[in-house]
């Protein structure tokens, strides 16, 4: 893997804690199973959109409408 740092001056420090998240990222992936769904996130859980109840029209339905 080659990697090329196209803008600014990075010191060395910066640039080493780069690679590590990189480095990191890479081994992550590669030791994860590969056909195992990745898990779900909440807010796109269809369980969780299902069971929220929508606001009734008022003058305070505003108030209501965001997810808890």
């Amino acid at each position: 893997m080659t990697i090329k740092v196209v803008r600014g001056n990075p010191t060395p420090e910066e640039l080493a804690a780069a690679l590590a998240v990189v480095r990191a990222r890479a081994a992550a992936a590669a030791s994860a199973p590969s056909g195992a769904p990745g898990s779900r996130d909440a807010w796109a859980d269809p369980a969780r959109v299902a069971a929220r109840r929508l606001p009734q029209p008022g003058p305070t339905a505003w108030g209501r409408s965001y997810w808890p």
